[in-house]
């Protein structure tokens, strides 16, 4: 089972993990190691800090890519 961080809600890390499983289905390169699936590997990423929240307005939220902030450390 995959814990989520600590003081994130469970809503928020099923909607961040969602996201970013979208944007590997589309082809983004995972920052985790491993041959998991998609749903699994955006858990992980999210549970290891790799990928958080950013804080967007409203009208942009809707948009994965604008959502997610991947980190740039392998």
């Amino acid at each position: 089972m995959i814990q989520r961080p600590h003081g994130m809600g469970g809503f928020e890390f099923v909607v961040l993990a969602t996201l970013r499983a979208t944007q590997l289905i589309r082809g983004c390169l995972p920052k985790i190691d491993g041959g998991h699936k998609s749903t699994i590997t955006a858990q992980m990423e999210v549970s290891s800090g790799k990928v958080t929240r950013l804080l967007t307005p409203p009208a942009v939220a809707a948009l994965a890519t604008d959502v997610l902030a991947v980190s740039q450390e392998s």
